[in-house]
């Protein structure tokens, strides 16, 4: 369910009831591996070295980590949507930026794809299986410092509980995506128009 046209919201997103089902595609740690690969947030040989080298439910409570930070952050991005943020909301994200002061980033300069030149990049040491929740918290730093938090919403869809953020001309983005809830709404509606006209 990669609709929210923001990281931060598409993994508030990896726990949903689009339809009638919730569905959590973070429920284990095989879930949380290939949402990070589905998300593009993490390198596949990454993913891969760590599935081999994890120990035994090492991955299972790191996606129980992972779905205790969706949760803490669902609440703030629900409270708080709908306005801009301001300095006076930043104490209650201390729990991201504990999670992002444990960062083993570096910068590097590198050959450019041909070789020819050189550039500047940002990189990971992926030291353990705690470093994959590393791409997630600057999802959520970014959705929370580049996102105007006035046109995060909800979908209006009656059951639906996914999140986006609306960049339409004139913000009027009314559901998580047309082919599903704006779908159901225009037949629900059409249903009552024949109704009301016999």
């Amino acid at each position: 369910m990669f609709i929210a046209d923001a990281p931060g919201l598409d993994f508030l997103n990896s726990v949903a009831t689009p339809v009638d089902v919730p569905v959590d595609w973070i429920d284990d740690g095989d879930g949380l591996l290939a949402w990070l690969e589905q998300a593009g947030l993490v390198p596949l040989d990454v993913l891969a070295a760590m599935r081999d080298r994890a120990m035994p439910g090492e991955l299972d409570r790191l996606a129980d980590q992972a779905r205790s930070l969706r949760e803490w952050f669902r609440g703030f991005v629900r409270t708080k949507k709908g306005r801009a943020l301001g300095a006076d909301d930043l104490k209650e994200l201390e729990p991201l930026n504990q999670l992002l002061s444990r960062d083993e980033g570096y910068a590097s300069i590198v050959p450019s794809e041909g070789g020819d030149t050189l550039r500047f990049v940002r990189a990971r040491r992926w030291s353990s299986p705690e470093s994959l929740l590393q791409p997630i918290g600057e999802a959520m730093a970014k959705l929370v410092a580049e996102e105007d938090f006035s046109y995060i919403k909800a979908c209006e869809g009656p059951t639906c509980t996914l999140l986006f953020a609306d960049h339409t001309r004139g913000h009027v983005r009314r559901w998580c995506s047309m082919a599903a809830c704006g779908n159901r709404a225009k037949q629900t509606a059409h249903r009552q128009r024949v109704r009301s006209a016999t």
